[in-house]
């Protein structure tokens, strides 16, 4: 399952949530960096599944990539990539920033229970 969007720490205890048969079946997220603004700025995943973000930088400045909430930080530089993986989530909101352009790069991951 791909979906777009856009560092690499396994979750901690405090997010992570008893594997599911899916577990192992990691969802792909894109997610974009422009003008010092992610896009998109949110997205849905499942809940209970590892979440493997890829991290485009198409700006010409530098970013960090920050959540508390993920408790990830990851660097990305000038019209560079990031890749890591978070997860698995408890259902929840997730927020993210760009710790060098917080007043603009902002966005929030949106884990939900699934049928």
């Amino acid at each position: 399952m791909t979906l777009v969007l856009a560092a690499s720490l396994a979750a901690p205890p405090a997010l992570a949530v008893p594997p599911t048969r899916d577990a192992a079946e990691a969802v792909d997220v894109v997610l974009t960096l422009r003008g010092h603004r992610f896009t998109p700025s949110s997205v849905t995943v499942p809940a209970g599944r590892l979440i493997r973000i890829d991290l485009i930088n198409l700006d010409a400045a530098s970013e960090e990539f920050d959540s508390e909430d993920l408790r990830v930080e990851r660097d990305v530089t000038p019209h560079g990539r990031a890749r890591f993986t978070v997860g698995p989530l408890k259902p929840g909101t997730y927020r993210f920033m760009g710790e060098l352009h917080a007043d603009t790069a902002s966005g929030e991951l949106l884990a939900v229970e699934t049928p």
